[in-house]
């Protein structure tokens, strides 16, 4: 079983359109895939709530407060959406439950403040000190034409991580969530620009 915690202390980082997505582009594969939210405000949850059937099928379980229960044993791929303020024993139990970590942030110097402070405690974590969790990086509403985004591109490039993607600032993620859809649900014309965005982070999910 693959297992994956999109994470950032911040509240509004972009973790549950990460999640979301993810976890559209497993079920898309045909894997079994298992959405677990551990926000308090439960986004990913609702989300799926109002996802269409007719749709690749995601499903949750049973999850605590900073404590998700393992999901059943038929499932190949998890993703979990943490909650808001993700720290200390909290944040070094879900480590040890997952392979790989993505931290999403937003090319804000809020952002960018929080995250700055989380990075250091991740990579100081004794699991990925030991490389048994992976850690990487996604850019998310991102206009590269800002002066935000370099300022987002030169704070990234002073840790030894990888940044997979820059995610562009676009409604159509806002539509998507409102209708329980992710990018990879669109036809491959609409969604040309964002798959191709999205396809370093297939990538490396995959790797």
């Amino acid at each position: 079983m693959k297992s994956f915690l999109i994470a950032n202390p911040k509240g509004g980082s972009g973790k549950s359109t990460l999640a979301t997505n993810l976890a559209g582009y497993f079920a898309r594969c045909g894997h079994r895939v298992m959405l677990g939210d551990t926000d308090r405000q439960q986004s990913a949850r609702a989300w799926l709530n109002i996802r269409p059937d007719s749709l690749p099928a995601i499903r949750t379980w049973a999850v605590e407060k900073d404590l998700p229960a393992r999901p059943p044993k038929d499932t190949s791929h998890v993703v979990l959406d943490s909650a808001a303020g993700l720290h200390g024993k909290a944040l070094e139990r879900m480590l040890k439950q997952v392979n790989r970590v993505i931290v999403p942030v937003q090319p804000s110097l809020f952002d960018i403040l929080a995250t700055r402070h989380f990075l250091e405690t991740l990579l100081e974590e004794k699991v990925v000190r030991k490389e048994r969790a992976f850690v990487a990086v996604v850019g998310m509403r991102v206009d590269a034409r800002t002066r935000a985004a370099g300022e987002l591109e030169r704070f990234l490039a002073a840790y030894d991580l990888p940044v997979l993607a820059y995610l562009r600032d676009t409604q159509l993620y806002v539509q998507l969530v409102a209708n329980g859809m992710t990018v990879f649900d669109l036809s491959a014309a609409r969604a040309e620009k964002d798959r191709a965005q999205w396809q370093p982070i297939i990538d490396w999910v995959d790797g």
